[in-house]
């Protein structure tokens, strides 16, 4: 994250205090007001691969961690990526319905609906025969990995995830077939 961050200007600075978690700060400069964006370079994953022009992705982000989605999404923005969230699984699958995605990245224990249940029912509609299914999660047993395989998964990151494994996902999405999977 932090040479993400750095490649946008930023700075990235972590506090922490015994028995009361962590805090972690990101700045990033702001653009002046009239800056055409044109002007700006092309945003560059951290992997070192210029992102081309059309090649972001549709992000749909599925996970009951508030803070963990919204700093991916955060994450994913700079990189050029169109992203949403949801906080359940009921609430990922209208999301989904709504805001078709190319790829959805989503946790496997979420309330209301598994991660398992809606990446089963994300893959019983037509409609999505071509997103791209990641399991982002803790689960990271073989059995969780088959498991998620037979939901219909194309990918399982096992939390925290690598985000330059996550950036090549989406830069394959991105570039070429969808579905097709890297491992």
């Amino acid at each position: 994250m932090q040479r993400l961050v750095e490649l946008h200007g930023g700075t990235v600075s972590a506090t922490s205090v015994l028995g009361q978690g962590s805090e972690f700060t990101v700045t990033l400069p702001a653009l002046a007001e009239g800056t055409a964006m044109a002007a700006m370079p092309s945003p560059v994953l951290s992997v070192g691969v210029p992102l081309r022009a059309g090649t972001g992705c549709r992000v749909l982000i599925v996970d009951d961690n508030l803070d963990a989605a919204e700093m991916l999404a955060t994450l994913l923005n700079l990189s050029g990526h169109e992203v949403r969230m949801a906080f359940d699984g009921p609430a990922g699958l209208q999301a989904a319905r709504e805001y078709p995605p190319d790829v959805i990245l989503l946790d496997i224990g979420l309330p209301g609906l598994t991660g398992i249940e809606v990446a089963e029912r994300i893959r019983s509609e037509p409609a999505f025969s071509q997103t791209v299914l990641v399991a982002m999660t803790g689960y990271g047993q073989e059995a969780d990995r088959k498991r998620s395989r037979e939901a219909g998964f194309d990918h399982h990151l096992t939390k925290p995830a690598d985000f330059t494994e996550l950036e090549k996902i989406l830069a394959a999405v991105g570039a070429g077939p969808a579905r097709a999977p890297l491992r």
